[in-house]
């Protein structure tokens, strides 16, 4: 790829990678986590961005039931295993697009590791909760509590990524205004 050609292709890669990301995310959030929080009347564990305790995690995986336990694993899990990549893969081509250039500065290598880090404990987030729904009723406190962990340190390098992105595409934006040409 030469050096020239690279932006527009990280943008191209940013816009087919959100395209297929944010159909994956609405398929999750209108359809399986829609399911799973009108069976169970709780909010899902991949919606609790603070997240819970083994009596919160306990009530919810009575409330489902065997079936949606069930589809809790059948359902979202294999949906969410390809969500995280496709959100990081869009962070990182966002902000290799914006950035104009190689990752050399600390904002766009922050930025790229907040991304890849999220996906890394968003996929830990999805084996703890199949865990637990494979174990149950047997609900180890220590694999709730990696988990709601996970569910947190994701949470977080999710937020951090997508504020890095509004900063290096403000400074794209800035840097544009001031040359067209760019």
């Amino acid at each position: 790829m030469t050096t020239r050609h690279a932006p527009r292709r990280y943008g191209m890669a940013a816009i087919t990678l959100f395209l297929a990301g944010a159909s994956i995310y609405a398929l999750m959030i209108n359809v399986t986590l829609a399911h799973i929080e009108a069976v169970s009347k709780q909010v899902p564990f991949d919606m609790r961005p603070f997240g819970y305790g083994p009596q919160e995690a306990s009530r919810l995986l009575d409330a489902l039931g065997e079936e949606g336990r069930i589809y809790y694993l059948t359902r979202q899990i294999p949906l969410d295993m390809f969500y995280p990549a496709l959100l990081a893969m869009t962070l990182v081509a966002s902000i290799l697009f914006f950035a104009r250039r190689p990752p050399g500065s600390r904002l766009v290598r922050a930025g790229i590791a907040c991304a890849l880090g999220a996906a890394l404990f968003d996929y830990a987030e999805n084996l703890g909760i199949a865990s637990m729904i494979l174990r149950w009723p047997d609900l180890s406190h220590g694999v709730v509590h990696a988990t709601s962990a996970a569910s947190i340190v994701k949470s977080g390098l999710t937020t951090a990524a997508v504020a890095i992105v509004l900063l290096v595409g403000a400074g794209w934006l800035r840097r544009r205004k001031a040359d067209p040409h760019l």
